[in-house]
């Protein structure tokens, strides 16, 4: 299930979500003293993500202890954000986004290699 446009993950919930999709199905409180200790953020401000991303359909909250489900998957989720960022910055064009990150100054030779190696590896269907 992937998460509506109108319900888009903004980057503070998409860290609420990078963290219950790294544990599981955490509780709540374990949600926030994760990221109390990686961010920052109060108990307060966490919940109120938590509750966010609940009404938008990406989480579940189940009792007892307030245990959050992902309702979204994080491949699913990283499908559109990237399908957005294509068309938002690079006009829908993937050649254009794959250029742009073959010109960073930070890829590697192995990185190259890689990058060919999962071309070659690619599905001939698409």
């Amino acid at each position: 299930m992937a998460v509506k446009a109108e319900n888009k993950l903004v980057d503070s919930e998409l860290k609420v979500m990078n963290v219950i999709w790294r544990l599981g199905e955490p509780t709540a409180r374990q949600v926030a003293e994760v990221l109390q200790a990686e961010v920052g953020w109060n108990i307060n401000t966490t919940y109120t993500l938590i509750k966010r991303c609940i009404q938008k359909g990406a989480v579940q909250r189940q009792e007892p202890h307030f245990v959050c489900r992902a309702l979204v998957s994080k491949a699913s989720v990283q499908a559109a954000e990237t399908n957005n960022l294509i068309n938002k910055i690079f006009d829908g064009s993937e050649e254009q986004l794959f250029a742009a990150l073959l010109g960073r100054e930070k890829v590697s030779a192995q990185q190259v290699a890689q990058l060919k190696q999962l071309v070659e590896d690619w599905p001939n269907e698409c």
